[in-house]
């Protein structure tokens, strides 16, 4: 089992991973299904070694892992990663909106006490 301090780093290991533009460009790509390299690499103006590192990024952070099928090495994204992540986020998003349904509720109280007294 995980310390917390480990999940810490892996979260942060994941989101910094995230912030690159191309990289989570790759994300979306790989959502559609496992790609090579080169595949992953043709729609970027840069090298397949840049496409590489960006690939290494991600595998590091847990997001990515690759096979070996022959010749071809496949990168395929680890939808439980992405999971991981939904969860945390949504840890938080759940929070924030029971705070703004609570504050909904008690503006509402309130305009309706302001009606009730005029």
């Amino acid at each position: 089992m995980r310390s917390d301090g480990d999940a810490d780093a892996t979260l942060d290991r994941a989101f910094l991973a995230l912030a690159d533009p191309v990289r989570r460009a790759i994300v979306a790509r790989l959502s559609r299904g496992p790609a090579t390299v080169n595949e992953l690499a043709a729609p970027f103006d840069i090298t397949k070694q840049a496409v590489s590192k960006h690939i290494q990024v991600l595998e590091h952070a847990g997001l990515v892992t690759r096979t070996r099928d022959a010749q071809r090495r496949p990168v395929h994204l680890d939808a439980a990663a992405l999971e991981r992540l939904t969860a945390w986020i949504d840890r938080y998003r759940l929070d924030a909106e029971r705070s703004y349904r609570q504050l909904d509720a008690l503006l509402e109280a309130m305009t309706h006490k302001e009606g009730t007294e005029k």
